[in-house]
């Protein structure tokens, strides 16, 4: 089972992934980042890519969708808090993203 991390160890690890924030507090703290897209097909393409990752690690994050907006927010629900799953799976999010652009 993971553990929570302290406060200290998620403001290091906050700071490896540029562009995620801390969002709410006490068992509802997660990292979040949200990102825009031209239109619904692409804002849904960049979602199921989420899931694919989500799945791939088993750790499935929440997934706020609009037109053409999708925001990710990662949280270990079994610790209450955040974890390092969190931050590999945001890590790994990102990782994705640039070699999609590398590609293209």
């Amino acid at each position: 089972m993971t553990a929570a991390l302290k406060p200290t160890q998620i403001v290091a690890a906050l700071s490896g992934i540029p562009g995620w924030v801390l969002s709410g507090d006490g068992p509802h703290v997660c990292i979040e980042k949200s990102w825009h897209f031209p239109a619904f097909l692409q804002t849904m393409a960049f979602a199921n890519a989420v899931a694919w990752i989500a799945e791939q690690r088993n750790h499935h994050p929440e997934l706020l969708i609009s037109y053409n907006r999708c925001t990710v927010r990662w949280q270990t629900h079994d610790v209450k808090g955040l974890s390092v799953l969190d931050f590999d799976a945001a890590q790994a999010l990102e990782k994705q993203l640039f070699a999609a652009k590398e590609q293209a």
